[in-house]
C-alpha cells in the first residue's frame, strides 16, 4: 500500500492542480476504487487536502 501511496502522491504533484479521483485513478492505472481508499488514508495523515468538493491536491 506504501507503494500507491507514493505513486498516487507523485501523479498529483506533477499534475500541479487538483485532481478527481477518476483522473488520479486513470494516471495511475489503479482502480478508482482503490484511489479513493488511499487518498481517505492520505487525507487522514494529512497529506493531501480538497480544495473544493471531489478534488484533491497534496500539501506542501
Amino acid at each position: 500500500m506504501e507503494d500507491k501511496k507514493k505513486l498516487v502522491l507523485e501523479v498529483m504533484r506533477k499534475s500541479g492542480k487538483p485532481m478527481k479521483t477518476g483522473e488520479i485513478a486513470k494516471a495511475t492505472g489503479l482502480d478508482s476504487k482503490e484511489v479513493g481508499k488511499i487518498i481517505k488514508e492520505l487525507k487522514k495523515e494529512g497529506k493531501i487536502s480538497s480544495p473544493k468538493r471531489c478534488f484533491y491536491s497534496p500539501v506542501e
